[in-house]
This record gives C-alpha cells, sequence and structure tokens, in this order.
C-alpha cells in the first residue's frame, strides 16, 4: 500500500524523545551483548554503528 502525498507515514523519519531514545539505547547495548559468539560479523557493525549514532544525538542534547 502506497502513502498518499502528505501522508505522515511517508518517507519521514520517527522522531523520537529523549526518554525513548534513552530506552533504544539500553535496549541497543543489551542485544549487543547477548549475540552469541558465532553471530554475523555484519550485525554485531550494525548495532554498534546505531548505538554510537544514538550516543551522539544524545550527546548533543546535554
Amino acid at each position: 500500500m502506497r502513502a498518499f502525498d502528505g501522508q505522515i507515514s511517508g518517507n519521514r523519519p520517527i522522531s523520537r524523545s529523549p526518554e525513548e531514545k534513552k530506552r533504544q539505547l539500553r535496549e541497543l547495548k543489551e542485544a549487543l551483548a547477548a549475540l552469541k559468539p558465532h553471530a554475523a560479523a555484519s550485525l554485531r557493525e550494525s548495532l554498534t554503528a546505531k548505538i554510537k549514532a544514538l550516543e551522539t544525538e544524545l550527546a548533543g542534547r546535554r
């Protein structure tokens, strides 16, 4: 199903509050810590990159 022009869900990033970002950061760190040793390296890199991006975004708001 396609979004019509001007629809809120059309090609916009989800805006989250700082509290939601902190919760997401905590969950991502827990997920990274819970990964098995044989997990794909690309998955680890993806989680690490998202964690770093959230940390820098939250550090800029302080």
